[in-house]
């Protein structure tokens, strides 16, 4: 395992024809660390993934990921992509959605081999991690939207990742799967010591679970603990418009100002 914070960002830009998507953004993610990256539509917020995975350069600033310069680490990086959709003809069973985490063959790279009884061991253990044990079995068609998002974390943690990115893994689910996969990803946080980055449209059904959150908003980005950065001062200053943060008596955040929330209104991916 590599030394240092999982992701450091130092004074760091990004641009994208000819615009400059943020800049000047400096954020520290720590190993265990649950962090979920906020922020308007086409703010950047899957642009850090991008980043983080070599997948864009920098304009100006530094990245450093799991200790090396990013595309380095990516053998012990687990991605989820922004919401795949299988429809109820899709016949692959989960488990073999699974095992096939184990090729390396997102990045290219070559997987040291592992025997069938490791092969096996491993996937039962992420199944059994995620809580899929009783439906892994089945055409990943005919499971729920939250029973497929269960198998594909577990597929995106087969290979021991130390960093887990996670882009709108809660997109379409309902608030109690929501709920139940923000509690499961805190869960891998403490017992498998994985550092997660996870892009989300709405922080309420996972703000009792984090660490931390970045924030993005007027062409950078501000980290902290939710307590500090989702409030009327901060969001106001990012915005560069007052903002107001409201608490509702069952403790969900409101927040009020133009633009709108990315967590009240608005499409729920970014292009």
């Amino acid at each position: 395992m590599s030394a240092g914070p999982a992701l450091r960002l130092a004074g760091a830009s990004v641009e994208l024809g000819g615009h400059v998507v943020w800049q000047d953004v400096t954020l520290s993610v720590e190993r265990g660390e649950f962090v979920a990256v906020l922020g308007s539509n086409g703010a950047g917020k899957s642009t850090l993934l991008k980043v983080a995975l070599g997948l864009l350069p920098l304009r100006a600033g530094t990245v450093a990921v799991l200790g090396r310069p990013p595309g380095e680490a990516n053998a012990e990086i687990g991605y989820l992509p922004q919401r795949r959709h299988f429809d109820a003809s899709s016949r692959i069973r989960g488990v073999d959605l699974v095992r096939l985490g184990l090729d390396g063959a997102r990045w290219g790279l070559p997987l040291p081999r592992l025997g069938h009884d490791a092969q096996r061991e491993r996937v039962h253990r992420v199944i059994e991690l995620v809580g899929a044990e009783e439906y892994a079995g089945r055409a990943i068609g005919s499971l729920s939207g939250g029973e497929q998002q269960r198998l594909l974390i577990a597929q995106a943690l087969v290979r021991r990742p130390s960093l887990l990115m996670l882009d709108e893994p809660l997109d379409s689910l309902d608030l109690t799967n929501q709920a139940a996969v923000a509690a499961l990803v805190q869960r891998i946080c403490r017992e498998e010591k994985v550092a997660v980055l996870l892009v989300a449209h709405d922080v309420n059904p996972i703000l009792g679970y984090l660490d931390r959150v970045v924030y993005f908003a007027g062409g950078t980005a501000v980290a902290g603990t939710p307590a500090e950065v989702i409030t009327t001062e901060t969001l106001s200053r990012l915005y560069a418009v007052p903002v107001e943060v409201l608490r509702a008596s069952d403790g969900r955040l409101v927040v009020v100002g133009q633009p709108e929330a990315p967590f009240v209104h608005g499409h729920r991916h970014e292009h």
